[in-house]
């Protein structure tokens, strides 16, 4: 009897929340596309206005100024968007060593619009090569970021020579090691060249996880991938001195990052995936 009313019960749910479920996706489909056209309008709109006063600092090399104007120009993409980034730290709220290298994982161009969130102090960002193609934005990496040809080893080599002279200026550097943008928030191998750096410059690393950023705005198709409002969450781990190192303690430097923000993703994940199935 228990067995049968069990079986009536789910069937009587499933009948229910099918049509539901089937409505919010319908809704996410439509959403998602209208908020990323409202939130790309948040970017462009404020960073157009702008524009005059980066060009005049970048082109006078007032980069701690540039720097200020991104600060405010990530917030104001934010409040016009919905975003409220939640900024979390590992033991306590501290302010960033100057220099030092942020090094992330990749989920979302979202990373970049919240790092000014955390980054207290000018920084850099190396970012592909393919950006310089585009107006106004490209001037960034014209005159202060650190574009990379991805494709090319000698151009590679020549970015991270740049991005070291940055370093010897007191400017700090963020590096994506894994290269690309990962899939729905999936952790890819990481490369050495952040690693390297540190050791060479002999300065810390931060280790920073963004959670789940490309829940609010997924790499991909226009109509497929996600887009809402929400409240992001970020992880700012304790910086790792590279004082001592040398270039043999690169695998090991790059293995013990990867394994922090790995394991605080596998921590999150499990602590959301509990929570929803709750």
């Amino acid at each position: 009897m228990q067995k049968q009313q069990k079986r009536f019960l789910y069937f009587t749910l499933n009948s229910i929340l099918a049509p539901l479920n089937k409505n919010l996706k319908l809704f996410r489909v439509i959403f998602a596309p209208l908020w990323k056209t409202w939130f790309a309008l948040c970017f462009v709109i404020p960073f157009i206005i702008l524009f005059p006063l980066f060009y005049v600092a970048l082109r006078t090399k007032q980069f701690s100024f540039v720097y200020k104007l991104k600060r405010v120009w990530s917030h104001i993409i934010c409040l016009g968007s919905f975003l409220y980034p939640v900024i979390l730290y590992k033991t306590k709220k501290y302010k960033l060593p100057k220099p030092c290298v942020v090094v992330s994982n990749h989920t979302s161009y979202l990373d970049i619009v919240f790092s000014p969130f955390y980054i207290d102090h000018t920084a850099v960002y190396m970012g592909k090569a393919e950006l310089l193609k585009i107006p106004l934005f490209k001037y960034f990496f014209v005159y202060l970021d650190i574009p990379v040809n991805r494709k090319s080893i000698t151009a590679a080599h020549k970015a991270f020579e740049e991005t070291g002279k940055k370093i010897d200026e007191g400017i700090s550097v963020v590096i994506y090691p894994e290269g690309t943008i990962g899939d729905r928030g999936k952790l890819r191998a990481f490369k050495n060249g952040a690693f390297k750096l540190a050791i060479e410059k002999q300065v810390p690393i931060v280790p920073v996880v963004n959670f789940n950023n490309w829940h609010y705005l997924e790499n991909g198709g226009f109509f497929k991938s996600n887009g809402k409002a929400g409240i992001p969450k970020i992880l700012v781990g304790n910086p790792i001195n590279t004082v001592g190192m040398t270039e043999k303690n690169t695998d090991e430097l790059k293995e013990k990052v990867y394994n922090f923000i790995a394991e605080e993703l596998d921590k999150y994940n499990g602590e959301h995936n509990k929570h929803k199935n709750g």
